[in-house]
């Protein structure tokens, strides 16, 4: 029997496009939403709105990463950061196109390198990221996050659920 070998790609594999337009959609998305809460609405001016009752609209600039661990106060630092957001994505990048895959795979990794993406434009663009939503109920406020947070957050689950499904298609 005659083996067929596949060659893999570090680059460019069959769910390749699906993971780009999902980290295209969510850059745009992400970066066009944080353009207009800061120059367009001015969220910076207005302190914090009340949207219903369990959400408010304010402005966070985190310069450190989730819940504001390894704070970098310094231009050095948000490079840093921003830098590191790069070379992960690049390794998920990688990842998604060297593994076998699924659409599910593709679109969850297209969501966290789009999500990280967005987040280190804002390190590099702000000094920091830019968060607006603010969840809270009975006294008890989460933390401040955006788009890309969300973004990240729905990527991770997707891969969770990929693992624990335990298939590839």
């Amino acid at each position: 029997m005659s083996e067929v070998v596949q060659s893999r790609s570090l680059v460019w594999s069959r769910w390749a496009p699906v993971a780009l337009a999902v980290l295209l959609a969510t850059l745009v998305f992400d970066q066009a939403h944080k353009f207009w809460m800061l120059e367009v609405y001015g969220i910076e001016g207005k302190g914090r709105v009340e949207v219903t009752p369990f959400l408010d609209l304010v402005f966070v600039k985190n310069i450190g990463v989730s819940y504001s661990l390894f704070n970098q106060e310094s231009a050095t630092g948000q490079y840093a950061l921003a830098a590191f957001a790069v070379v992960a994505s690049a390794a998920l990048w990688v990842w998604l196109n060297w593994s076998r895959g699924s659409r599910l795979m593709a679109i969850s990794l297209g969501l966290i390198i789009g999500g990280a993406i967005g987040n280190g434009i804002d390190r590099l663009r702000i000094g920091g990221v830019a968060d607006f939503f603010s969840l809270h109920a009975y006294g008890f406020y989460w933390y401040v996050f955006n788009i890309a947070d969300v973004a990240i957050v729905a990527g991770v689950i997707g891969l969770l659920y990929e693992s624990w499904r335990g298939e590839s298609h």
